[in-house]
């Protein structure tokens, strides 16, 4: 067990509080896998869901000594990656407006320069792949409040009570965040003739 582990509710509040090296040491190793999973699962990819993981622990430990224990530790560090999620989805938004064709190419070549998606193939596979794809877009056009409560409900299994509290909505918001979200999706899968016969 690492000492994140072995210290529970107010010792543990206080061991942040105070920047215990191996209090803060074990609430990195506990948790750094889980956000960064859930900063993946809210959309970014792979290197900026690392630097949104990494400026998540970096401000926690800025912030630790404001950590009062009122929520579970977890709760805290989601609660500042979905303020970094939300921060980093503004500066691309403004990085897009200036330069429109490296969305482009990222969107078409990996990094080694082998396409993402090859222009031309007919198979089950290139279906399934399209079909992730269309997925991928509907999910880009929802808010990311909605993605991340779905991301931390279906894949991370975290409880609704959590969820409330890392993004600050109520169970009934949560549950209409959820719907929209859903409804949403599938209306742009049917609208991508997704699930159709040809």
């Amino acid at each position: 067990m690492t000492p994140a582990q072995t210290l529970a509710g107010t010792d543990l509040a206080a061991a942040v509080r105070e920047r215990d090296p191996a209090a803060l040491r074990g609430i990195v190793e506990d948790y750094l896998p889980q956000v960064l999973r859930a900063a993946r699962g809210a959309g970014l990819s792979p290197q900026d869901a690392e630097d949104v993981t990494q400026e998540t622990f970096i401000t926690f430990l800025e912030i630790a000594p404001r950590f009062e224990g009122r929520s579970h530790v977890r709760t805290f560090l989601f609660g500042i990656l979905y303020r970094k999620i939300a921060e980093a989805r503004r500066s691309f938004t403004r990085e897009r407006r200036h330069d429109p064709i490296d969305e482009t190419i990222e969107s078409r070549f990996r990094s080694d320069g082998s396409w993402a998606r090859p222009p031309a193939a007919a198979d089950a596979l290139v279906r399934l792949e399209e079909i992730r794809r269309f997925l991928a877009e509907c999910l880009e056009i929802s808010p990311t409040a909605q993605r991340l409560a779905f991301y931390l409900q279906e894949v991370e299994g975290l409880p609704r009570q959590e969820i409330c509290k890392v993004l600050e909505v109520t169970a009934t918001n949560l549950d209409v965040m959820l719907h929209r979200l859903r409804n949403r999706t599938r209306e742009c899968l049917e609208a991508k003739s997704v699930g159709t016969s040809p």
